[in-house]
């Protein structure tokens, strides 16, 4: 652990090296370090131009500040403003920041700034893998959801009709830089839906960042600055090892999707007006219970994981019918051929890949969504 001192006080900064095969880099977590984007970026990327991609619910609170970091480490900045949500996620939009990036006239040795929540980190992310078949890209990722799991790791996509993020690229970062102060614009409902990634990972991990969890549940009241710190590193320590282990997802990486499955297909059938993290927890619920109904898990297993998702006011089922769940999921990118993959959690601290044909999914679909009894 680090620490960066601002006005003569030391304040919680923790760097994490990811290692991956195609390339390296650290991701600072801290607070008050989002004015520190110019000269970690100068230090990493190197470059002439920066051009800062944001929202426009994010890029009024920090974008500018941001810009000026740059400018002030020697950048030539511009700046991008798309319509935030995730119905913006699409190929429209990515072509507008495609045309943007060519009328900045950024080479290969520049740079893209990617400040926002997750679809933002999407979209520079592609941005960036597409334009001049790649440039560098800076994630700052603004909500608790991207600085814990999609501002790391490399995926990057849009959506399509047919289902979430189906268009993309493995596509990884020179840099990402959380701070933590961003939370504070979060509302309390960003805040909680953010907490699905969380669990999700505290499953993955084990005891020890679960527990944490459930004793003390993460809510704007009961968090100060340097607990988020020490936290958001944890998760991304516990993508990082997975990541590092299986950048492209051929194995073990497919452990990350735990809860997606379902999840997505929650996601995808609200026409993307529920959360993703909120989806998450949906999903990742309804395959505990389906696990235990099989005996892949037990009722234990799946009543702790109830437990986490509802102390932070997140879903623990859907009621979605069941045809609807199946038909989406049959759409996702998890799918081959007759079967899909899924992820199954067998305990805390333990997840199992099981590919099963889309009528044993329709079945554990069945055992699992809308059938939380509490």
């Amino acid at each position: 652990m680090s620490a960066c001192e601002m006005e003569g006080e030391a304040r919680a900064h923790e760097v994490v090296a990811v290692h991956t095969p195609s390339r390296s880099y650290d991701v600072h977590v801290g607070v008050g370090i989002i004015d520190e984007v110019g000269q970690l970026t100068r230090a990493a990327c190197g470059g002439e131009r920066a051009c800062v991609i944001s929202d426009d619910n994010v890029a009024p609170l920090y974008a500018n500040a941001v810009a000026e970091s740059l400018a002030e480490a020697g950048y030539e900045t511009s700046l991008q403003v798309f319509p935030a949500g995730e119905a913006n996620k699409n190929i429209e939009t990515l072509s507008g920041l495609l045309e943007g990036l060519a009328a900045a006239e950024l080479t290969r040795n520049d740079v893209v700034v990617a400040v926002g929540g997750g679809v933002t980190g999407d979209m520079a992310g592609l941005a960036a893998a597409l334009y001049l078949r790649g440039c560098q890209v800076v994630q700052v990722p603004t909500s608790l959801l991207a600085m814990v799991d999609s501002s790391v790791g490399g995926k990057t996509a849009i959506d399509l009709a047919a289902g979430k993020n189906l268009a993309g690229a493995f596509f990884q970062p020179s840099l990402v830089v959380a701070d933590v102060d961003c939370l504070d614009t979060l509302a309390p409902e960003q805040l909680a839906d953010s907490c699905g990634e969380v669990i999700k990972h505290a499953v993955l991990s084990g005891p020890e960042l679960f527990g944490d969890l459930v004793s003390h549940p993460i809510v704007a009241e009961s968090r100060d600055s340097e607990a988020l710190v020490r936290l958001v590193a944890q998760n991304v320590r516990v993508k990082r090892d997975v990541v590092d282990a299986d950048e492209r997802e051929a194995g073990l990486r497919q452990t990350l999707n735990l809860g997606h499955t379902i999840g997505h297909a929650i996601e995808a059938a609200s026409d993307f007006s529920l959360g993703h993290g909120s989806c998450v927890a949906a999903g990742l619920c309804c395959m505990a219970r389906a696990a235990a109904s099989r005996g892949w898990s037990s009722v234990e297993v799946a009543r702790v994981i109830e437990d986490a998702c509802l102390a932070h006011g997140l879903p623990a089922d859907t009621d979605l019918d069941h045809e609807t769940i199946v038909s989406f999921a049959a759409h996702d990118k998890k799918r081959h051929g007759d079967t899909i993959n899924i992820v199954v959690p067998v305990a805390i601290g333990s997840a199992t890949i099981r590919t099963v044909t889309l009528a044993e999914f329709e079945e554990l679909v069945r055992q699992g969504c809308g059938t939380l009894t509490r």
